[in-house]
């Protein structure tokens, strides 16, 4: 069964400094039918105004996944970590027993666009830990790049979490398909642009949801950037 899920179904915020979709439960937005899939917990798609952030605050028992779409992010934590991420990189932050962090839009005119993704751990209370890797456009171009999972495979980030997280850019005639291992699931979410994807046509900030299905099928793209979930 493939479940469609469009952009403007999603949680809405606009804080004046933040602006966010959600895509599952979050805060003030509660769906009892978005809670999560699989062990995918979180996507908020987040636009930061220039100079302002999340101020400290504190986390556990989550792997948290930061994507740059555009712009930069600079990131403190209680770990002694300070790291700028940039468009194209991703940060993996370990919670575990308990981490605090702020986040800072430090342009005094750009905006920053992100996504933050939650998959919730295997375990509760591992020791937290922080990485930070760049993966460039020539890695995603019309091929599936390998984000995280749970054994670093390809050069991914390991996160403690029977999860694949990979992304890949589309666009005119490339093709691109992904086997759904038997017995597990997949989500994909549109981060820009436009595809079609087993005959559904999807914009940015929309969704589909693959229970026993065997193959993930994307064409034509149009400045498309996806992000799939392969899930247990």
């Amino acid at each position: 069964m493939i479940t469609q899920r469009k952009a403007a179904a999603r949680g809405h915020a606009n804080h004046g400094w933040l602006e966010s979709w959600h895509s599952f439960s979050f805060a003030d937005y509660q769906d009892p039918a978005q809670v999560r899939f699989g062990a995918l917990r979180v996507i908020n798609e987040d636009i930061v105004r220039p100079g302002t952030g999340f101020d400290t605050h504190g986390h556990r028992d989550m792997e948290i996944v930061t994507y740059i779409l555009s712009g930069r992010l600079r990131h403190r934590d209680s770990m002694g970590n300070g790291e700028d991420i940039h468009t194209g990189e991703i940060q993996l932050m370990r919670a575990g027993s308990g981490v605090q962090h702020s986040e800072f839009n430090p342009s005094p005119d750009e905006p920053v666009h992100l996504l933050q993704i939650w998959i919730m751990p295997d375990e509760q209370g591992l020791a937290p830990g922080y990485w930070q890797k760049i993966f460039t456009d020539e890695t995603k171009r019309g091929r599936w790049c390998l984000l995280v999972s749970p054994d670093a495979a390809d050069g991914s980030l390991r996160i403690r979490q029977d999860a694949r997280l990979s992304v890949a850019l589309l666009d005119g005639a490339e093709t691109l398909n992904y086997p759904i291992p038997a017995g597990r699931k997949a989500y994909l979410h549109v981060a820009r642009g436009s595809l079609r994807a087993n005959g559904h046509e999807l914009n940015a900030g929309d969704a589909l949801k693959y229970v026993g299905e065997e193959l993930v099928s994307l064409a034509a793209g149009s400045k498309a950037e996806v992000l799939l979930f392969d899930l247990a």
